[in-house]
């Protein structure tokens, strides 16, 4: 999956007009974008938009819950749990304990939904406080629900005291360090790397070389929080035509050479790692 957008849970008209969008995954929030007094109300609106007849197969549907210290969590998923949601996006995570306490809130609702047990993915949002940065190295213990890891700036600004995370639109400082760490703590794990949202709405490519940029270092997936960032973000998450040449080039050379640990192409040895690489670009490119 390549972007996921989220969509206020208390809002039918931007569910309709998200779900329309080629968004790989819908992330329906009942956290930041939703007032303490309209939490109960969105939460029955967002069950029916996991309800909705009219939902494509192929897109998936998330839903962010408020975070365990804020008690509101178990009765998040009480309500969303009956519509059988793809997974969950936990905010203010800190780490495989809070993962795995909310893994097991989700074997009861499965069995109480008669939903297939392990069937609804964790994905955390891991770097919204400077404790759970700290804590960034532990996740490869957790639930095996735990299927990607996303990072996120706005709440670690607030949580350092920092004035700004950006200095003309480029990620700084203790910001950057997050997002790498985020990164390769994803792919220590063996989940799925998810880049933060691009927050100037207009600044379609400032979004894109944000978007190229997180792919290139190995981010999967990019969050987004408008309809018109979605394509745009999943054409930089896509290999480029000269990217799956290379990768197919380098493919047949071992395949020819299914002994060798080096070969050679253009006048450049390749290796394995080199292999590993091109495979998963040729199946981010469906051609694998």
């Amino acid at each position: 999956m390549r972007s996921f957008l989220f969509v206020p849970g208390d809002s039918t008209r931007k569910y309709e007009s998200a779900k329309k969008t080629a968004a790989d995954a819908l992330i329906l929030d009942l956290e930041d974008s939703i007032a303490p007094d309209q939490k109960p109300a969105a939460r029955e609106i967002t069950l029916g938009m996991l309800k909705d007849s009219g939902r494509q197969a192929s897109k998936k549907y998330y839903v962010r819950v408020n975070a365990l210290d804020t008690g509101m969590t178990c009765t998040d998923l009480a309500a969303i749990m009956p519509g059988k949601p793809d997974g969950i996006v936990l905010p203010k995570c800190a780490g495989a304990d809070d993962i795995n306490q909310l893994a097991f809130h989700l074997d009861a609702f499965e069995a109480a939904h008669g939903i297939e047990n392990g069937f609804t993915r964790i994905v955390p949002v891991a770097t919204e406080t400077a404790d759970a940065v700290f804590k960034l190295a532990n996740f490869k213990g957790a639930s095996p629900r735990l299927w990607g890891m996303m990072w996120g700036a706005e709440d670690l600004a607030a949580s350092l005291g920092a004035s700004q995370n950006r200095i003309n639109g480029k990620i700084y400082g203790p910001f950057l360090l997050a997002r790498n760490l985020c990164l390769i703590s994803a792919v220590a794990a063996g989940v799925v790397p998810i880049d933060t949202i691009y927050a100037d709405l207009d600044n379609l490519a400032g979004l894109e070389e944000e978007a190229i940029e997180a792919r290139r270092d190995g981010f999967l997936s990019k969050a987004v929080i408008h309809p018109k960032h979605v394509d745009v973000v999943n054409k930089a998450f896509m290999p480029t035509e000269d990217e799956i040449a290379h990768s197919k080039k380098i493919v047949a050379a071992f395949e020819q050479n299914p002994e060798a640990g080096v070969v050679r192409i253009d006048g450049k040895m390749v290796d394995k790692p080199h292999l590993r690489a091109a495979l998963k670009i040729l199946a981010q490119a469906g051609l694998a």
